[in-house]
């Protein structure tokens, strides 16, 4: 299993709110996070770096003592750690003024061998890219996904909405959250893409399947999304991360 991350400011933003983590668990496991924050001034920063460091530290911690070949142990972790980042984010937004009403959201994936398991809050996306066909595994928590479910407007015309950028579930905002909760089947070569909406607004899925199929390695993939995401203007931060299963 292969491994890669970038993330960066884009060119109109003054700081990164977005942050990611990978670990390798062991030789058949790893596990990917992506969490774009939002608040005041560094809050956002702060948010998506909590959330990060408390549900590596949750997977990690359960990780040494499970039952790995347990589907519902491993949908557990996942719930678990994204409920203790949940309340990291909640209790430093309520013992520092500053950071007040901050949250993030929040993709994650455990990464096993023939199988997936996802879990998402907001709008970070996780893809799942296999034999020539490319498929979002996560589904929006924003006003334009509702707007589409409902028929008023198109997936093409939520990517271009004015509103795309008005979300309807957070990390951190409140004392609990909802998870969306996820297992997904994949072969050997699949590919997981998770990333924040920086990409996701500025890429269509079939440019990003596309590129897939040019690039040999996950390196030259990562950082392909990302230039061509800044040649377009990048007006977000942009996080990609990747696993070659």
């Amino acid at each position: 299993m292969k491994l890669f991350g970038v993330t960066d400011v884009g060119c109109h933003r003054k700081d990164n709110q977005d942050s990611f983590a990978l670990r390798q668990l062991d030789e058949q496991t790893a596990m990917l996070i992506v969490c774009d924050g939002m608040g005041g001034y560094q809050a956002g920063n702060v948010a998506s770096a909590a959330a990060v460091e408390a549900f590596v530290a949750a997977v990690e911690e359960e990780f040494k003592s499970g039952a790995h070949d347990d589907p519902e142990w491993w949908e557990e972790v996942l719930l678990h750690a994204c409920k203790r980042a949940n309340q990291q984010v909640f209790d430093l937004a309520q013992t520092n003024a500053e950071y007040q009403g901050m949250g993030t959201t929040l993709v994650a994936a455990l990464a096993l061998p023939g199988e997936s398991y996802v879990v998402n809050v907001g709008d970070s996306r996780c893809y799942l890219i296999e034999n020539g066909m490319i498929r979002q595994v996560t589904v929006d928590h924003s006003l334009v996904q509702l707007l589409v479910d409902r028929g008023e407007i198109t997936a093409e015309e939520a990517r271009v909405h004015p509103k795309k950028n008005l979300i309807t579930r957070a990390l951190g905002v409140e004392r609990t959250v909802d998870c969306d909760l996820l297992r997904v089947e994949t072969g050997p070569g699949s590919l997981l893409l998770l990333c924040s909406d920086g990409l996701s607004n500025m890429l269509a899925n079939q440019v990003l399947l596309q590129k897939a199929s040019e690039k040999t390695n996950l390196e030259q993939l990562g950082r392909s999304l990302l230039q061509m995401t800044l040649e377009l203007g990048a007006p977000d931060n942009v996080t990609v991360v990747l696993a070659q299963l």
